[in-house]
């Protein structure tokens, strides 16, 4: 039997992800795309692991390129819904900053406040149904302590307040 993929969307929403934008350099031009599909693999060789909607303009940009995991802050809602291609989302042109000086020929650009970000190395590719599993081998990472996260659950956007309390958006 095989689940239909409206339930197992409805259904996965119950996980509370965070929320990245990736982001790739095309020669000069940065590129981003908003991602909630991602999470470590290993610490030794240093990977994570992007999925990427197969049908996507960063699907196509990103084999063979370096790129950056920008994790979200809470106040990058904007920055979320931009990279999603949401047309209610207009906020001007984000705070590309450039990679660290010694990895800047193997990097890409990165969102300036993320809250965390990973500078990658593509590692490898993998077929995943309707999407595409990227593996980058992390060269870098950054943090921002006591930033709050960007949350996404239930198809809304959710900040953490305090231990044992949450804010919505108001549309879950």
């Amino acid at each position: 039997m095989t689940v239909d993929p409206e339930q197992l969307r409805t259904c996965a929403g119950y996980f509370a992800t965070g929320v990245t934008v990736v982001s790739l350099a095309v020669g000069e031009a940065p590129h981003g795309a908003t991602v909630n599909a991602f999470t470590t693999v290993s610490l030794n060789p240093p990977l994570v692991l992007i999925s990427l909607n197969r049908a996507s303009k960063a699907a196509r940009l990103l084999p063979g390129r370096p790129f950056t995991v920008n994790v979200l802050a809470a106040e990058q809602h904007d920055l979320a819904l931009r990279f999603a291609g949401r047309a209610e989302a207009a906020p001007d042109v984000p705070p590309w900053q450039a990679p660290p000086e010694h990895l800047a020929p193997h990097t890409a650009p990165a969102l300036g406040g993320s809250l965390a970000t990973f500078f990658c190395t593509p590692w490898a590719s993998h077929d995943g149904g309707d999407h595409l599993l990227f593996l980058g081998r992390v060269e870098h990472t950054a943090r921002r302590p006591g930033a709050q996260p960007l949350l996404y659950y239930r198809s809304a956007f959710h900040s953490v307040l305090a231990r044992g309390s949450y804010e919505t958006d108001g549309s879950a």
